[in-house]
């Protein structure tokens, strides 16, 4: 099977599905926030906050784009789908898997969108950023799982039942 990446807005459990989903399947699991921050020796909020939005992506668009690994599962930050060379990258060597949520149960997952290093514009509310989001997820995924309602181990028996389904 190729690499596995996941998508989503921020709290959606890419990491925390992703982390499980790779060790039910034997991969490795790569969080490219952890990647941005390692290279550029700072947290996500620092970067956004000294290099501006746009120059972040830039910086995400290469460690994603940069990425060359085998059976592993991928988890890169919602902001990930306005890099295009790093989706075409993560099209062409694993299968996109959108966890897809309502704005609501987000919003109630994400305390503080800034601290956790959500790419917000100066009056863009997360509400904005929801919405501006769809779009890109639903254009760049394999496979879609709605994650509303469901129980973690529920999500992830969801989305392995998927990535089977696909193989076929």
């Amino acid at each position: 099977m190729k690499n596995i990446v996941f998508i989503g807005m921020p709290a959606v459990g890419k990491s925390t599905v992703g982390v499980v989903v790779a060790k039910r399947l034997g991969y490795e699991f790569i969080d490219t926030d952890l990647l941005i921050q390692k290279q550029e020796q700072r947290l996500l909020r620092e970067i956004i906050e000294q290099e501006g939005i746009d120059n972040f992506l830039k910086i995400e668009n290469q460690v994603n784009r940069d990425i060359e690994v085998e059976h592993a599962v991928i988890s890169p930050g919602g902001s990930v789908v306005y890099c295009e060379e790093a989706m075409r990258h993560f099209k062409e060597n694993g299968i996109i898997v959108y966890l897809q949520v309502s704005f609501d149960t987000i919003n109630s997952r994400l305390k503080n969108a800034k601290k956790r290093g959500v790419t917000l514009r100066n009056g863009q509310t997360l509400k904005d950023l929801y919405d501006e989001r769809i779009s890109l997820f639903e254009k760049y995924a394999d496979i879609t799982v709605s994650e509303e309602g469901l129980e973690l181990e529920e999500t992830i028996e969801k989305v392995l039942d998927e990535l089977e389904r696909m193989e076929k």
